[in-house]
């Protein structure tokens, strides 16, 4: 007789679920993009090579906020019970 195991990881006092984990991600991300948009808006350079570096920051805020909202409707989605 063999005993077959799930591969979706269980949650536990010390280890979220995979729904929480999303959400965890999600949020850290958001964090991210806020970050890297303040440090656009308070570099303290002017010229050609500042305003690129800020579009860079801006551009890479962007996409943190774009995968934190692809990883929150995840998470809904599995609320939902993948509807």
């Amino acid at each position: 007789m063999s005993t077959r195991t799930s591969h979706y990881p269980t949650a536990s006092p010390d280890r979220p679920g995979p729904t929480q984990g999303l959400r965890v991600h999600a949020s850290s991300l958001r964090e991210h993009a806020d970050r890297l948009r303040a440090a656009a808006r308070e570099l303290d350079w002017d010229g050609p090579q500042a305003d690129a570096f800020r579009a860079r920051l801006n551009l890479l805020a962007g996409r943190c906020s774009t995968a934190a909202d692809g990883l929150a409707r995840s998470a809904a989605g599995f609320d939902d019970g993948g509807r």
